[in-house]
């Protein structure tokens, strides 16, 4: 499982013009699933974001979790994450777990969100449009 999580002030998630997803304050998540994922990778992952110290305390210092400063998630499913560059110049995406494996774990993973944090999504196995108004800028790649 592959998580970037970029630090946002404000983002939205757009198909076919219309916006589906949006927040304020909080964390864009692009999360990818590889071969091997399960509930034991979500739970991990669930965690490490809801407690991720990215949000800035009263002395301007990374110290805080979305969860202290009230902010939202938007979750955007993003097989490409997974896409392999080493060889030749068209990434391979075969690292990537396919999409009836995968929407059910996505799925599991902003349930298990949702139980602590307000969360937006986009739609899976859509395209989309993703505005993302990165603040700091903050961008953390987690892997598990």
């Amino acid at each position: 499982m592959k998580v970037v999580a970029q630090r946002s002030g404000k983002s939205k998630v757009s198909v076919e013009g219309k916006v589906i997803g949006k927040i304020d304050k909080g964390l864009v998540l692009l999360v990818s699933f590889t071969e091997g994922d399960s509930s034991k990778e979500i739970d991990w992952m669930v965690n490490k974001v809801l407690n991720l110290r990215v949000f800035d305390d009263e002395n301007g210092i990374m110290n805080k979790s979305i969860l202290e400063v009230g902010g939202e998630i938007l979750s955007v499913s993003q097989f490409t994450l997974y896409g392999d560059c080493s060889k030749g110049n068209r990434p391979s995406y075969i690292k990537a777990l396919r999409g009836e494996l995968s929407e059910p774990l996505y799925n599991e993973f902003n349930e298990k969100l949702s139980e602590k944090i307000h969360v937006e999504t986009g739609k899976f196995g859509s395209y989309m449009n993703v505005e993302i108004q990165n603040d700091g800028p903050i961008t953390i790649i987690i892997e598990k």
